[in-house]
């Protein structure tokens, strides 16, 4: 009865031991993805983060980056605390897991609080870029980054392409009277923006602002979904932890 009982055990252990090992082997590549689309979101569109008006977006960004790092490594380590059946490597395993758990809700709860305020405080923000540092000193980074979304996007301005008549670039002599950027301009070529007729501009196709806000929107629901699919295979990966420790601990009484 005793010899049974033991077998049984044994036989569970084992089960839960490749269970758990497959289960480390996909949360590898899933930090793997992760990672990815961290690394991903910062330089696909590292140029436009600097157009928003706040970090939580290349914020969240760089959690998902540490926490695919993290993610790799657990794997790894989960992998051997399995196979070893060391029951003090499986609680350092089963704490990584829930700090990697702590870092994805982090990243998702700051996603969402951008998600909430990004439309009206980027409308405001990008007028302002636009209108008080493109071609200024020191902000080639900026001229770069809207020159590349108002062509990108077939946009002028933040709202419209009048926006552009604030602009201080535009009211100095170094505009060489021009009354848009050249990137406005459907075929741009220099000096091309000084003539801001429809058939020449991106101007009845509307601002840039709107369609700024959706790619980041797109974004951020990338790295949300990312996050839940990643959050899921943890608490998985949680629930088999305990119970091998458990067998384990059944195993030696």
């Amino acid at each position: 009865m005793g010899a049974n009982e033991e077998k049984g055990g044994t036989c569970g252990t084992i089960f839960l031991k490749y269970l758990l090992f497959t289960f480390n082997f996909l949360f590898w590549l899933a930090g793997g993805v992760v990672m990815g689309v961290g690394v991903w979101t910062l330089v696909e569109k590292s140029e436009y983060i600097s157009l928003l008006p706040s970090k939580t977006y290349a914020a969240s960004a760089y959690i998902l980056v540490l926490a695919g790092a993290i993610v790799m490594v657990t794997g790894v380590l989960g992998c051997c605390a399995t196979f070893k059946e060391q029951r003090r490597l499986l609680r350092v395993y089963f704490v990584l897991l829930l700090c990697i758990f702590l870092l994805e809700v982090l990243s998702g709860v700051l996603a969402y609080i951008y998600y909430q305020q990004l439309s009206v405080e980027l409308k405001n923000s990008l007028m302002e870029t636009m209108v008080k540092k493109y071609e200024q000193a020191e902000q080639d980074h900026v001229t770069r980054a809207v020159d590349k979304l108002q062509q990108e996007f077939k946009c002028c301005g933040s709202n419209r392409s009048d926006n552009w008549a604030d602009s201080l670039w535009i009211r100095s002599a170094r505009a060489e009277g021009r009354a848009v950027p050249d990137s406005c301009c459907k075929s741009p070529t220099a000096g091309c923006g000084a003539r801001d007729h429809p058939s020449n501009i991106y101007r009845v196709e509307g601002g840039c602002a709107s369609k700024l806000e959706n790619l980041i929107l797109d974004h951020l629901k990338i790295i949300g979904m990312v996050g839940v699919a990643i959050a899921s295979i943890q608490v998985t990966g949680m629930v088999f932890t305990c119970c091998l420790y458990r067998s384990l601990n059944a195993d030696t009484l």
